[in-house]
């Protein structure tokens, strides 16, 4: 692939010095590069293609970074990257000690402000524009969201500010119909209408046009091209309406369009906030056949001639894919049962759901807030919601949980998706917290499956469970490969299982690391150690039967969750500390998440970091028995 222009771009202050009539080779050529980087590393793709030209168009017209561009999501940055001195890193993204999939303040001072939820852009540059006003200083704040964030409360929170207060800045409006999953909602519906009624609009033609046809010494002639350039001619907009001077809309793949309009913006009047609509298509170029689609947002490797995937073949079901089919059987059995998720359909497996049962399956669109209340509104009146998130995106919508759910004991019930670690996200999505911000609530069932068969018991045990909220939590990836059930038992609400006998020391997990619990006590027992392992199944309510029996039986306990301090391990030590079974001396570890940000990986290298693999079992186990930990874990890699 040979890119002759953009190697001659090492920079934005580079790009600057082009003449703007190259700016469309230069266009294509990042395009393609994006696309071989991508290929040889996975990651988001259909974003990226989807702003190349206004990508180009804006670090060619603002100084950046003196000016502040800020990417919402930014799982669209992948272009903005390459134009900023981290080309030659590209091809690292989302690999252990590589490039972030997202934007991120301390890789390049080009990324003002980390991001990977939606929705946040405005409020973080209306707070520069603020703070550069106070400061006294001078330069442009650009804020980039997409039509899909738009769907959002917090947009409308910052745009209703930013209107009142009459900071200069830009919001740029990525209309591209689609977020993750399509476009859905009220929202969606209106920027459709405003680009079929209206036409792709110029600023500086616009405005020639309409001059020309009236005398010059009218003194509203100004003000008509005004009008008419902005496209609100016999109308208004709700930006409008919100104090912002709206433009648009614009076609976002047209740089002889772009450059001239950010010009305008940048070197014209000092209009307050400003949102310029743009019309792109996401994924536009991509090396697929057909449509790009929802499934582009994000792709494993793929040959970049033919379009293949390659991903790794494996027979094991998902995570996901276990919770759906599971789900889809007891909604057949049970009209009252319902899914709702927050414009991830099918990152929690709801596309499928919702093809069988296309009434009873709710999108709410990048509302994790209203997702919650709406499931507990549905509770009120005897249906049975199933509220479909991940857990980084469950934290949105913790206030909602708290008061709307639990101080009133509706039965939600909480699907929580890639909970722990997930890879290459990184620690912007890892699901770290909702055991300890959910196990502290009064009135909630939280359960964790070990497995995807145990995950199949739990969806059957949440479906049945009517007596208040209640949760239950499984990872991104594949299962373990178990057989899954086809009519799955309902488990005892608070019971935990045995599933190893030994008797000089207890392995508590909860969750999926059990499995690694189950190889770290196969390896210690060949070194003369024999070790009971136990899957708690509940996080709350505690087992307390079986923690007195462990604690009891054995000369100490390891407790073990993929997720922060704070949470199941902690209320075990707390229930322990009461009852004054720590009196005695006998020893107690607790394996969590360390108190830091865990970054991009693989996952089982994540695990590894955080000491949650079967070594870091181990490391921690052997010198609680006496035992040389080093040579365990030698015979275990071994």
């Amino acid at each position: 692939m040979k890119t002759p222009l953009l190697d001659k771009v090492a920079s934005p202050e580079a790009l600057r010095t082009l003449p703007e009539t190259s700016l469309r080779t230069l266009a294509d050529e990042l395009r393609a590069e994006t696309i071989d980087a991508v290929s040889r590393t996975g990651g988001h793709l259909g974003a990226g293609l989807g702003v190349v030209e206004l990508t180009v168009a804006l670090h060619y017209v603002f100084n950046t970074p003196s000016d502040k561009l800020i990417w919402d999501v930014s799982h669209q940055t992948y272009p903005h990257k390459i134009l900023t001195g981290r080309r030659d890193r590209i091809r690292t993204l989302r690999q252990a000690g590589g490039l972030s999939g997202f934007t991120r303040r301390d890789e390049s001072e080009f990324d003002p402000f980390g991001a990977a939820h939606s929705s946040t852009s405005i409020s973080a540059g209306l707070g520069m524009a603020v703070a550069r006003d106070i400061k006294g200083e001078d330069f442009n704040v650009v804020s980039v969201i997409g039509d899909g964030s738009m769907s959002a409360g917090m947009a409308y929170e910052a745009m209703n500010n930013a209107g009142g207060l009459k900071s200069r800045m830009v919001v740029i409006l990525n209309d591209n119909e689609m977020s993750i999953a399509p476009a859905v909602g009220a929202l969606s519906n209106y920027l459709s209408h405003l680009i079929s009624s209206r036409p792709f609009h110029s600023i500086r033609e616009l405005a020639k046009q309409v001059a020309s046809r009236f005398p010059a010494e009218f003194e509203r002639t100004a003000k008509r091209a005004e009008e008419m350039a902005r496209g609100i001619v016999g109308s208004s907009t709700i930006f409008s309406q919100l104090g912002f001077f709206y433009i648009g809309p614009v076609d976002g793949h047209d740089l002889d369009q772009l450059v001239p309009i950010l010009r305008n913006l940048k070197n014209g009047p000092n209009r307050g906030p400003v949102l310029l609509h743009v019309v792109t298509e996401k994924g536009r170029g991509h090396p697929f056949a057909g449509e790009s689609g929802e499934k582009y947002h994000a792709v494993p490797q793929f040959d970049v001639i033919t379009g293949e995937h390659k991903k790794k073949s494996s027979n094991a079901v998902s995570y996901t894919g276990a919770f759906t089919d599971q789900l889809i059987k007891e909604a057949e059995k049970d009209p009252s049962i319902v899914a709702v998720t927050a414009a991830m359909p099918s990152g929690t497996g709801l596309d499928k759901f919702g093809k069988r049962f296309p009434r009873r399956c709710f999108d709410v669109g990048i509302a994790e807030q209203h997702a919650v209340t709406f499931a507990a509104g549905l509770a009120t009146e005897g249906m049975k919601p199933f509220a479909a998130l991940y857990s980084t995106f469950l934290q949105r919508g913790y206030d909602q949980v708290v008061h709307d759910v639990a101080l009133q004991k509706l039965p939600v019930r909480f699907a929580i998706d890639r909970a722990g670690l997930v890879g290459a996200d990184g620690a912007t999505h890892v699901g770290a917290y909702d055991l300890a911000f959910l196990s502290c609530l009064p009135n909630m069932t939280i359960m964790a499956p070990s497995d995807e068969a145990e995950l199949t018991r739990v969806v059957a045990t949440a479906a049945a469970f009517d007596e208040g909220p209640s949760a239950f939590r499984y990872p991104r990836g594949e299962g373990t490969g178990c057989s899954i059930p086809d009519t799955p038992g309902l488990l005892e609400i608070g019971k935990g299982r045995i599933v190893r006998e030994g008797e000089k020391l207890a392995i508590l997990s909860l969750g999926t690391r059990l499995q690694d619990a189950l190889l770290a006590a196969d390896q210690l027992d060949q070194a003369g150690a024999s070790i009971t392992v136990a899957d708690a199944r509940f996080a709350k309510p505690l087992d307390t039967a079986l923690i007195d029996r462990l604690w009891r039986d054995h000369d100490g306990i390891i407790l073990i969750e993929e997720g922060s301090a704070g949470g199941f391990a902690a209320h075990v030590m707390q229930y322990l500390a009461n009852r004054g079974q720590l009196d005695n001396g006998k020893m107690l570890r607790a394996l969590t998440l360390p108190d830091r940000m865990i970054d991009h990986d693989s996952q089982s290298g994540q695990l590894a970091d955080a000491g949650l693999d079967s070594a870091g079992i181990i490391a921690v186990a052997a010198p609680m028995l006496g035992v040389d930990p080093a040579g365990v874990i030698n015979a275990l890699q071994g």
